[in-house]
């Protein structure tokens, strides 16, 4: 037998099966970076890297995760924007404090799923997971959220839900998660070219009755007011529609508030520093379409009459002192300053409070909720009893309005109180007997 043959067949062999190893292994190299180039991969591994000018798409399409420029700016930031949208509408930043200014920026995921933007080998944006995972990996899912999961698992180890910027998607949690001191806020974007943060913050108060504040630096902007059962007390247009779903959610562990879509379309709310507003789009035919927006008129001013004064944008002048209230200065009221607001008519006595009495004010946005209490157990006569017997309560009402249930209790002065054509609430305000008349609130 000629081994000598068999051998250089073998060798061959060997040498055929390498090359044809090496082919493989270059083909799959190259077909992975032609999906994160042109954004076939949802997700990286712990093993792959996202550089600028690469992207990943979220599985059904709808979001990309890339780096970018805003407007005219020649800074980069990693951020998600919408894909099918020709103007490209970025929805989350991650490091709008510090921008890149080169396009060497990398995203990487480290082997306990921590996450790390960097330029030139230094760190310029990260996150931390709630624990360490074993096979992290990260994720751009169709609603937009980026999450790190560990291995398959449905549980966020974190997620960019909890940390937004300066818009609102379905399905995202606006307020707090108490239980790990998490402020779920939106801040504006500084100008179109600079997403860096602005002074104007959009933000879920927390104490005993919460509701959202848009904040104007440490000024309040304009209050929402509290939920009702089926809105915020003060956006009477917030209502069942075929387009959302809302939902506020209140107890020991989270205060939070939830918009769901009912139908399969483009949506987003944002803090806009342009306009001092918070408005919601939608996205029709070609074009962003303005759904609803808050300041909507003069009357959302943040306590624009003062205390025990209401404002309603069709009356003149704007506000009127309450029933049983009158200007604290006339001159000054008359000139149309009314930041001293109203004081009573009969002043109150402690000693004298089972006298008292309550005087039904309706279609009402309810005053600022700073001095509240909340008991959702009680009914509307459990409600005035407890106010009547502390004389530092200045009025009451139901926390939900859908069965008239729950108690919500002020204490001091009564702020920022607006008027409704229609759609408004009813409280009770606490009054001097002599001020009652035929309207007693037994």
């Amino acid at each position: 037998m000629d081994t000598s043959s068999t051998g250089t067949k073998e060798v061959k062999s060997w040498e055929s099966m390498d090359l044809l190893s090496s082919i493989l292994v270059v083909t799959n190299l190259l077909f992975f970076l032609f999906k994160i180039s042109y954004g076939v991969l949802d997700s990286i591994t712990p093993s792959q890297r996202l550089s600028d000018g690469d992207t990943i798409v979220s599985r059904e399409g709808n979001f990309v995760l890339g780096f970018f420029s805003p407007g005219s700016s020649k800074n980069r930031y990693l951020g998600i924007w919408h894909r099918s949208i020709p103007d490209q509408t970025v929805v989350w930043v991650a490091n709008r404090v510090h921008p890149i200014n080169d396009t060497f920026g990398i995203l990487m995921i480290n082997s306990t799923g921590n996450l790390n933007v960097i330029q030139n080998n230094s760190v310029v944006w990260s996150a931390s997971t709630l624990k360490e995972a074993q096979n992290p990996l990260l994720q751009l899912l169709d609603n937009g959220n980026l999450v790190v999961t560990d291995g398959n698992s449905e549980d966020y180890l974190w997620q960019s839900f909890d940390y937004p910027s300066d818009t609102m998607l379905s399905g995202m949690k606006f307020g707090w998660d108490l239980k790990r001191g998490l402020n779920r806020r939106f801040i504006a974007w500084k100008n179109w070219d600079d997403p860096s943060p602005g002074n104007f913050i959009m933000e879920m108060t927390h104490h005993n009755y919460p509701e959202a504040y848009l904040w104007q630096g440490s000024t309040i902007y304009f209050r929402s007011g509290p939920w009702n059962g089926y809105r915020f007390s003060g956006l009477p247009g917030l209502k069942p529609n075929p387009l959302f779903a809302f939902k506020f959610v209140f107890n020991q562990d989270e205060a939070y508030f939830i918009c769901t879509l009912k139908q399969s379309l483009h949506t987003r709310s944002l803090v806009n520093q342009t306009n001092s507003m918070f408005q919601r789009f939608t996205w029709t035919e070609q074009s962003w379409k303005l759904h609803s927006y808050h300041p909507t008129d003069f009357c959302d001013t943040y306590a624009l009459c003062g205390a025990y004064a209401r404002c309603l944008v069709t009356d003149f002048p704007v506000c009127q002192c309450l029933n049983g209230f009158k200007p604290k200065s006339q001159q000054r009221w008359d000139s149309m300053d009314w930041s001293q607001g109203c004081a009573r008519n009969k002043r109150l006595s402690c000693e004298e409070k089972s006298t008292h009495g309550f005087l039904k004010f309706s279609g009402l946005k309810l005053p600022d909720t700073t001095h509240s209490w909340l008991n959702t157990k009680m009914n509307l006569k459990e409600c005035r009893a407890e106010c009547l017997n502390n004389c530092s309560c200045m009025a009451y009402t139901n926390s939900d309005i859908r069965e008239g249930s729950g108690c919500a209790i002020w204490f001091g002065d009564l702020v920022d109180i607006k008027q409704f054509p229609a759609g408004g609430q009813d409280l009770y305000i606490r009054m001097h007997p002599s001020e009652l008349g035929m309207s007693l609130i037994l």
